[in-house]
C-alpha cells in the first residue's frame, strides 16, 4: 500500500512538473569566475532557434510559471515565438554586472560571455540560431553578429526598435555593418518617438548592410493604448498591441528571407 501511495504521489509529482515545465533559467559558466542566466524553451518540431537580446539594462526579470515577468517587447512575446515554430532563448545578465549598459554591450566580455551562451543552446538544440535584439538589444545582436561571422551555425540577424542615435556608444549605424554577410531583417515602428531610435533613421542601417545578401526594413504601424516612456516596453517602442502581428511578421521572414 505503501508502495502505491509513493508511486501516486510521485506520478502527481511528475504531472506538476509537466504542466508547469516551460521555459527554465540556466546559469551558464561564460568567464572565469562569471556565470550568465540564459532562459531556454524548446518546441520538439523546431526548425530554428531565436536568440533574444533584450533592451534596457538586459535581463528577463524572474521566470514566473515557466515565463519571463519582463516586460520587454521581446520577453513578453515568448509563447508567440514558440507558436510560430521557434526555440526561444534569452540572455540574461552576467553574475559580474546588475545591468547591460550600452558600452558593457560592445565590449569584449559581452562577446565572450555571449558565445558560451551560444554553445549552451548548441547543447540543448543544434537548429540554426538567428540572433534577435530589440532597442538596447540591438547593439548586442549587431556586436555578436559581427563577431561571429565565421559562425555558420547563425543564420541571420533581426532588429527591431534600433538604437540609432551615434551619440549612444554601439549605435547600430556606428557599428560595421559592412562585415555582415547574413540575412538581416529590420523592424520599427512608425510611430516610435523614442529620440534614440527615429524612424528615419533606419536608412542609415540600411546603407551600412552593404554586404548583407538579403536585408529588408519593414515599418510597421498600428497597435494601441502606448503608455509610460516613450522609449520604453509599453509604447510604440515596444509594439504594444501587436506584438502578434510583428512576431509573426519576423517569423515568416526568418522561415524565407527576401528583400
Amino acid at each position: 500500500m505503501k508502495a502505491i501511495r509513493w508511486v501516486a504521489a510521485w506520478m502527481l509529482m511528475m504531472c506538476s512538473l509537466v504542466a508547469h515545465a516551460d521555459g527554465q533559467t540556466f546559469k551558464v559558466a561564460t568567464r572565469p569566475g562569471v556565470e550568465t542566466s540564459v532562459y531556454w524553451e524548446a518546441r520538439e518540431d523546431a526548425k530554428a532557434t531565436v536568440f533574444l537580446f533584450t533592451g534596457g539594462n538586459g535581463g528577463y526579470g524572474k521566470v514566473v510559471d515557466g515565463k519571463p515577468s519582463s516586460r520587454n517587447f521581446l520577453a513578453r512575446s515568448v509563447a508567440l515565438f514558440l507558436a510560430d515554430g521557434f526555440n526561444v532563448a534569452i540572455f540574461g545578465l552576467p553574475s559580474d554586472t546588475p545591468a547591460l549598459d550600452y558600452s558593457d554591450r560592445v565590449d569584449e566580455k559581452h562577446l565572450t560571455d555571449v558565445r558560451a551562451a551560444l554553445e549552451f543552446v548548441r547543447t540543448k538544440s543544434a537548429a540554426p540560431i538567428w540572433l534577435v535584439g530589440t532597442s538596447r538589444g540591438t547593439i548586442s545582436a549587431t556586436y555578436v553578429a559581427i563577431g561571429s561571422t565565421g559562425d555558420a551555425g547563425i543564420a541571420g540577424l533581426v532588429l527591431t526598435s534600433s538604437v540609432t542615435a551615434f551619440k549612444k556608444r554601439g549605435a547600430v549605424p556606428a557599428q560595421n555593418l559592412a562585415a555582415l554577410k547574413l540575412p538581416v531583417l529590420v523592424v520599427h515602428h512608425a510611430s516610435d518617438a523614442c529620440p534614440i531610435c527615429q524612424p528615419h533613421e533606419m536608412d542609415w542601417i540600411m546603407k551600412g548592410l552593404k554586404n548583407a545578401p538579403v536585408k529588408k526594413l519593414v515599418m510597421v504601424t498600428g497597435g494601441g493604448n502606448p503608455s509610460g516612456d516613450v522609449c520604453e516596453a509599453m509604447h510604440y517602442h515596444g509594439f504594444i498591441g501587436q506584438e502578434k502581428e510583428v512576431v509573426d511578421l519576423m517569423a515568416e521572414w526568418m522561415k524565407n528571407p527576401v528583400n
